[in-house]
Formats: structure tokens, C-alpha cells, sequence
């Protein structure tokens, strides 16, 4: 009985989350932004390449997905960030008490929104470099090889991964600005102070535990490439759901926490 009771109570969060969403102003400008942003990179990535041996054609496709990882933060993050500043979230908790419920909601609603934009991004992304890429490279962005499929996937779920972790850090830090930033410091921190330190193994280390850095190994294509990662392409993106499970669990325990 208990189960069916918060079966219940989920479905009809849901179908609340869903309404607000869908209202919000913000919602399809930013999902739409999301696709176009990462389709204009990674066409102007692929008309840039000369078509040399050993090119990565759909990592390089794929090049606009950093960008998308942005918006997606910016989507995750308003989902609950933006309700706290108007002042709406009180309401939300109070015909809706559990908090957990409230945040599993918004979060089966957010990947409804954000996997179908990720995904036509990733499709628009490699039709572009079909079209743009050298005849020498285009081969290679065929979805029939296994690897093309992976990075294709993978870097959808990589961006619904960096949604969720946006969502269960706006439930800790609450401000919309703020939530942003501390995504945005953990998807290009890693990366950046990798390239800064000179020693190889810390290199390889700052890569491994950077949920951008390592969740987007999985646009690798070419054996050697793959081969050469400081992680696997899966066990990257097992990396960035690590760090998106990690935020959600934070998340439950501060609304929980807190009175508002």
C-alpha cells in the first residue's frame, strides 16, 4: 500500500514539474539553444579540418557538445534554483512534502526535456560533419560503427548527467547564478589545470575525476586515441553519473535539511 502511495505521489509531482516546465519561459529557448549551439561548433569545427590521416571525425563533430554541457547546466540548474529565488519552492514543498519526491520530479522531468534536445544536437552534429568534413574523413560518421554509436550516445547522456548534477547542486546552493558557476568550475577546472601542471600523471589524474573531462572520452573514435585515454570512454561516463548521483544525494539530504 505504502508502495502504491508513493508510486502515486511521484506521478502527480511529475505531472506538476512537467506543467511548470513547459510554462517556463525559459524552458524551450534554452533546449533550443542547446541543439543550435551545439550543432553551429561542431559544423564550424569540421569545415576548419583539412582532412589529414587519423582524423577523429566524430570527435570532432561532437566538438559543439562542450558548449552543450553549458546549457545543459543552465537548464538543470533553473529547474530548482530559479523556483527558490521567486519565492515559488515553498509552495511546491507544501503540496508536495516529500522533498525526495520533489527532486526525483523535477529530475525525471528534466531528462525527459534535456535527452531528446541531446540527442538531435548529437544527430545535427554529425550530419553536419557528414556535409562538412573532407570526403576523406566523412567514412568515419557512419552510426553502423560501433565507436561512432558510443561517442553518439555517450555525449547525449553526458549532457543529461551534467543536467542532473546542475539540479542536485541548485538544492544545495540554492541562488541560480551560483549553481551555475560551481557546474561550470567542475565540468572546466579539471581540464584547465591539467593543462596548466606539467607532470603526465597528475595530467592523467585531473582528467579521470573531471565530470566533462572524463565523461567526454566517449566521443574517441580512433583505436590509437582510445587507447591513449587517461580512462575509458565507459568508465568516464561512469565518472560523470558519480558525480551526478553524488549532487542528487547532496540535494536530498539539503532540502531535507532546511525549511525551505
Amino acid at each position: 500500500m505504502d508502495g502504491r502511495l508513493r508510486c502515486g505521489a511521484l506521478r502527480d509531482a511529475v505531472r506538476a514539474e512537467w506543467t511548470k516546465a513547459r510554462t517556463s519561459p525559459a524552458t524551450w529557448p534554452l533546449l533550443g539553444a542547446l541543439v543550435v549551439l551545439t550543432v553551429a561548433v561542431g559544423a564550424l569545427a569540421a569545415g576548419s579540418v583539412d582532412g589529414r590521416p587519423g582524423t577523429d571525425a566524430a570527435k570532432t563533430a561532437l566538438t559543439g557538445v562542450h558548449l552543450g554541457l553549458a546549457v545543459a547546466a543552465v537548464l538543470g540548474a533553473g529547474a530548482l534554483a530559479g523556483e527558490h529565488a521567486t519565492g515559488m519552492l515553498g509552495s511546491t514543498f507544501a503540496a508536495v512534502p516529500g522533498r525526495g519526491t520533489v527532486l526525483a520530479a523535477k529530475a525525471v522531468v528534466l531528462v525527459g526535456l534535456v535527452l531528446p534536445a541531446a540527442l538531435l544536437a548529437v544527430g545535427g552534429s554529425l550530419l553536419a560533419g557528414r556535409l562538412l568534413l573532407p570526403a576523406a574523413a566523412r567514412p568515419g560518421l557512419s552510426l553502423a560503427d560501433g565507436p561512432v554509436l558510443r561517442a553518439a550516445a555517450g555525449s547525449a547522456v553526458c549532457v543529461v548527467l551534467v543536467a542532473l548534477l546542475a539540479l542536485g547542486t541548485a538544492a544545495v546552493v540554492r541562488d541560480p547564478g551560483a549553481s551555475v558557476g560551481c557546474v561550470l568550475a567542475l565540468l572546466y577546472l579539471f581540464p584547465v589545470a591539467a593543462a596548466l601542471v606539467d607532470d603526465p600523471v597528475w595530467q592523467r589524474r585531473l582528467v579521470r575525476v573531471g565530470p566533462a573531462s572524463a565523461g567526454l572520452g566517449v566521443r574517441t573514435t580512433v583505436p590509437d586515441a582510445v587507447r591513449a585515454l587517461p580512462i575509458g570512454p565507459w568508465a568516464g561516463l561512469a565518472v560523470a553519473a558519480g558525480w551526478a548521483a553524488g549532487a542528487l544525494l547532496a540535494g536530498v539530504w539539503a532540502l531535507r535539511a532546511r525549511d525551505v
